[in-house]
């Protein structure tokens, strides 16, 4: 039979069936979902759909282009693990990667760039008991003058989210995917941070209360 998005097959408003005056016609084609997967044997297949252009179906994929917003950088790293997905718990358990879910992606990317960009450690695990501790710099034995001051100016406005940088010290980050898996045959997005990253956590917590 195949997959179709027409509607002449559904019932009126009113409740009353409609009769099947015409076939099926191509436009109204529909495809099953892609379920991407989480898996380091990368598979991208490419679709040739209508008008003669091309969708990316992403089998499995287990990398992306993630940025941080407010440092406005983006680096590449691993998709790690599905952690919530506001549509369906199902693509949680199955692990599927699909547009807006949130993710668990690796920070050492972001810890490394961090680090050199702002001659300070961090994600430093702290204990129980002992008060926050002044931000450990980088060695710097090799450091010219130009670049420590250069270096120092950027500690003027610094900031980092302290949710951050606990997550930091696991060594795993909350990110949200922006990008359709399942058509463009990449899997890319942001890191949550704020706002947007408090709301989830806290659904997420709500969820492992159940």
């Amino acid at each position: 039979m195949g997959i179709s998005r027409d509607s002449t097959h559904k019932r009126r408003a009113t409740g009353g069936r409609q009769r099947q005056w015409r076939k099926k016609r191509k436009y109204e084609l529909g495809r099953i979902p892609a379920g991407t997967k989480i898996s380091s044997n990368v598979c991208v297949r490419r679709l040739r759909v209508r008008g003669g252009n091309y969708k990316f179906r992403a089998l499995r994929l287990d990398s992306g282009n993630f940025s941080w917003p407010t440092e406005a950088t983006t680096r590449k790293t691993r998709v790690l693990d599905v952690s919530y997905n506001a549509s369906n718990n199902e693509l949680v358990r199955t692990q599927t990667l699909v547009k807006s879910a949130i993710v668990q992606i690796d920070a050492t990317p972001f810890r490394h760039w961090y680090e050199s960009h702002y001659g300070v450690k961090i994600g430093i695990k702290k204990v129980k008991g002992q008060k926050q501790a002044e931000p450990e710099p980088v060695d710097d034995t090799k450091r010219s003058g130009s670049l420590t001051r250069k270096l120092a100016a950027r500690q003027k406005d610094r900031k980092l989210d302290p949710h951050l940088d606990e997550q930091f010290a696991s060594g795993r980050l909350y990110a949200r995917i922006s990008s359709r898996p399942g058509q463009c045959g990449r899997c890319d997005g942001y890191i949550l941070e704020g706002k947007e990253l408090e709301f989830y956590v806290k659904k997420m917590q709500k969820k492992k209360g159940k």
